[in-house]
């Protein structure tokens, strides 16, 4: 076999393995984009300090108003990306249906090895945000938000426990593992800042209150 026939065929070998696993027919683990890290506990006083304390108005609220689950990436929409991205070898199909894997829930602990036992949850809650000035957003900044999988605001977690959540903030609602909860404050009031979203008065006392033992 000559050379170059040789690097013929290991490049069209190489174009052939990169077209199959692009439509998701090896179906080995998947990569995946790391866990955004909340801001420090000191940035967080510093942001929190910041933001506008106002009482909450939920008039005209729908969640259909914060689309969800754009296509993310080939053809994960936004649920699928945050499974592959918290999930620990995660494998899925050419649709992106996570076929197998394990997904360990910080709020509570638990460690799940079927999606469908697995929700999304939005950190900041979408109806939370609406009270808090999204009501006043276009449409397409409400989208960006129920879709930020570049702020810690989506998180695959246990589907009960955010069920149980709602769109509670942390002045009634707190991650029952005791470890997180610095770590939920602080993503909290990174995501408020961000999007320069208000708080509320027992809001602001109950993260004051967290981030004061971060």
């Amino acid at each position: 076999m000559s050379k170059l026939y040789a690097r013929r065929r290991l490049s069209i070998l190489a174009a052939l393995t990169a077209v199959v696993a692009s439509v998701g027919l090896f179906n080995g683990p998947t990569a995946s984009a790391a866990l955004p890290t909340p801001v420090s506990a000191a940035t967080a006083r510093t942001y929190l300090a910041s933001l506008t304390v106002a009482t909450e108005n939920r008039t005209g609220y729908d969640r259909d108003l914060f689309p969800t689950w754009d296509t993310i990436e080939g053809t994960c929409n936004t649920r699928e990306y945050i499974l592959k991205r918290d999930g620990t070898n995660v494998t899925t199909d050419s649709a992106c249906t996570a076929t197998s894997g394990s997904w360990y829930s910080p709020y509570d602990g638990a460690t799940w090895s079927a999606a469908s036992d697995v929700d999304i949850d939005h950190l900041v809650p979408l109806a939370e945000a609406w009270d808090s000035g999204a009501s006043k957003w276009t449409t397409a900044q409400r989208e960006a938000l129920a879709n930020d999988v570049t702020r810690p605001q989506l998180l695959a977690v246990t589907d009960n426990v955010n069920q149980s959540k709602g769109d509670q903030d942390p002045a009634t609602w707190m991650p029952s593992r005791t470890a997180y909860r610095c770590t939920y404050v602080r993503a909290w009031v990174q995501v408020k800042h961000y999007y320069n979203l208000s708080v509320d008065s027992a809001e602001k006392s109950a993260l004051t209150n967290y981030l004061s033992s971060c």
